[in-house]
């Protein structure tokens, strides 16, 4: 063994970060992609529309996997149905979002290339809707937490 592979493990983070309805547990975050890669599960439940806002990142690519159900992403006004076995590469400055319009719960893989985005960026997302106390989330803060993570919020037309 050498220093490079001696801190290999297979899925070293059991935690799983729930946003509302959503739940996030990453796969490969930080230095354990070496900072080319970060991976995370997204679970969405069927037939639930986001109030999550769209948005873009310049830092990265984001590349989404299918794994059960179909998600509904738009990307650039275009509507992209990804269900199992497919994959959908959204390009650094793409405005994107996504939403579960099937009566199925939906999983994919989200793969980001390179590392840029981590679990804290979720954990800082639910500490704004927690300080919300069931109410809708303030904007200003989820768009501080946005862009100090990479991620660029678009305003609703």
């Amino acid at each position: 063994m050498n220093a490079q592979t001696d801190s290999l493990q297979v899925n070293p983070s059991e935690e799983i970060i729930r946003l509302g309805p959503l739940a996030v547990r990453f796969l490969i975050a930080g230095e354990r992609g070496h900072g080319s890669v970060a991976v995370f599960e997204l679970t969405v439940p069927g037939a639930i529309g986001l109030s999550a806002p769209a948005h873009s990142h310049d830092r990265y690519e984001e590349t989404i996997y299918g794994i059960e159900g179909v998600l509904t992403w738009t990307v650039e006004g275009k509507a992209l149905e990804v269900g199992p076995g497919q994959a959908l590469c959204i390009p650094r400055g793409a405005v994107h979002r996504f939403d579960n319009l099937g009566g199925l719960d939906a999983k994919a893989l989200c793969v980001i290339t390179p590392a840029e985005l981590g679990p804290q960026y979720f954990r800082d997302i639910v500490e704004v809707m927690k300080a919300a106390g069931g109410g809708p989330p303030d904007k200003a803060k989820l768009g501080e937490v946005m862009l100090r993570h990479g991620l660029t919020p678009v305003a609703a037309a």
